[in-house]
């Protein structure tokens, strides 16, 4: 079950989207693409480019959503 901040990046990734890439510049055109506001995705893709555990990556996307959804 996802939170209700992430259903609203969800549902407005292309505004999102932007934002993604600003937090996470390593982030590819294909890679924000792929992701089309999937957590999971997200998560995948910050492990890829940034060489962190899962873990890292789920702090740092934690700390976005919070910031963003607010």
């Amino acid at each position: 079950m996802t939170a209700p901040g992430w259903e609203r990046i969800e549902g407005n990734w292309n505004e999102f989207a932007g934002k993604a890439r600003e937090q996470w510049g390593k982030l590819t055109d294909d890679d924000i693409t792929v992701i089309k506001g999937q957590r999971q995705q997200l998560l995948g893709k910050i492990q890829i480019r940034y060489g962190i555990a899962k873990e890292e990556a789920e702090r740092q996307v934690a700390d976005w959503e919070n910031r963003v959804t607010r």
